[in-house]
């Protein structure tokens, strides 16, 4: 769902932006959206990344690798 937003922004840079999002083929606020989204997606990795390295493989004579592979991997 979209929603409205108010923004206060330079006055020389409205007719600026206006024509970069022409010249892409976008809205000016599908130029900002895309923006905003690109400036949150490179603050935060993802949860894969994150965790990504920080575990090791189980020890397969540990008993409960051996009780939980009996369990799920049937």
């Amino acid at each position: 769902m979209k929603q409205k937003l108010t923004i206060t922004v330079d006055s020389n840079l409205v007719p600026a932006a206006k024509r970069h999002a022409r010249a892409q083929g976008v809205s000016l606020s599908s130029l900002i959206e895309m923006s905003l989204r690109e400036v949150i997606d490179e603050g935060e990795p993802s949860f894969a990344s994150r965790w990504r390295g920080r575990f090791s493989p189980a020890e397969r004579d540990d008993a409960r690798y051996a009780a939980l592979a009996g369990k799920y991997l049937r």
